[in-house]
């Protein structure tokens, strides 16, 4: 009897899936590494551990400065992910739908926030804002109210809009790409108004790009740090600059148990929106 051979097709496929493999360890061996870390018992990481502890994750809680940040960022996050979604899904409609002058300058526009590096565009709002409160202080009617623009938290929810709206233009666009217009058409034609037949027919189609679109953004706007380190007010600290702020006094496992709990969250995110609605179908 003799041994079964192996043709060329299938040493390529194992070798395709012993190299996938490996990229696949590598990719997550940085995630490995920080969720044992924030299991060490000693203070100070030193391999091999001493042993292992829970207490990291109860100083997370005693610590106000993580706490508030953690607070602000949820804020922050969730507010820019809504007036985002709000602006982007009406330009995503405008930009695949109609052809007029000017619509790929717009288009971009709106998604050069991705390109433009944190800091360049942090400092540039926050001078768009000192000239805003100088203009504003000389307006009788605003310098009533004593409006604050600088460091405020409308302001930098107004900035991480910005960090949304790319998102929400690009996925909602792709998915309106695939959306057959006859569809529409024929609501129309059976005598739905043109909103009834968005919220019946195309709403439902693009749910998930718009899904996708919130979580995505959500996860930008909360993890930000570079533009949010200039807009920030006083007294007042993200969990990012909260975790930065840490860093430049202590090293220890309590940074390892904060990113822990950041996966968990936006992997927690990731998983309930998968449920309702595919991300695979967009992403």
């Amino acid at each position: 009897m003799t041994a079964p051979t192996l043709d060329s097709r299938t040493l390529g496929r194992w070798a395709f899936n012993g190299v996938a493999g490996g990229v696949m360890v590598f990719i997550l061996l940085p995630l490995i590494f920080v969720i044992w870390l924030s299991f060490f018992r000693q203070e100070i990481p030193s391999f091999p551990p001493d042993g292992y502890s829970l207490k990291w994750y109860s100083v997370i809680w005693s610590n106000p400065k993580f706490t508030d940040g953690f607070i602000l960022s949820m804020q922050v996050a969730v507010g820019a992910t809504i007036v985002g979604l709000l602006l982007g899904v009406p330009a995503a409609l405008c930009i695949a739908r109609f052809r007029f002058l000017g619509r790929e300058p717009l288009n971009n526009l709106l998604l050069l926030p991705l390109v433009v590096p944190g800091i360049v565009l942090g400092t540039a709002i926050y001078v768009f804002h000192v000239e805003l409160q100088i203009l504003a202080g000389t307006l009788p009617i605003v310098r009533d109210y004593d409006i604050t623009i600088i460091g405020s938290l409308g302001a930098l929810v107004a900035a991480h809009v910005l960090l949304v709206i790319p998102w929400s233009v690009r996925l909602v666009t792709a998915s309106l790409a695939g959306l057959d217009r006859s569809i529409e058409e024929a609501a129309l034609s059976l005598g739905a108004t043109p909103i009834q037949a968005f919220f019946r027919v195309t709403l439902p189609v693009i749910r998930p790009g718009i899904v996708a679109a919130a979580l995505f953004g959500f996860v930008v706007s909360f993890g930000n740090l570079e533009m949010t380190l200039f807009l920030v007010g006083a007294g007042r600290t993200t969990l990012p600059i909260a975790i930065l702020q840490y860093l430049e006094w202590k090293i220890d496992p309590t940074i390892a148990a904060v990113s822990v709990l950041q996966i968990l969250l936006i992997g927690t995110a990731m998983v309930i929106t998968d449920r309702f609605v595919k991300l695979s179908r967009v992403v």
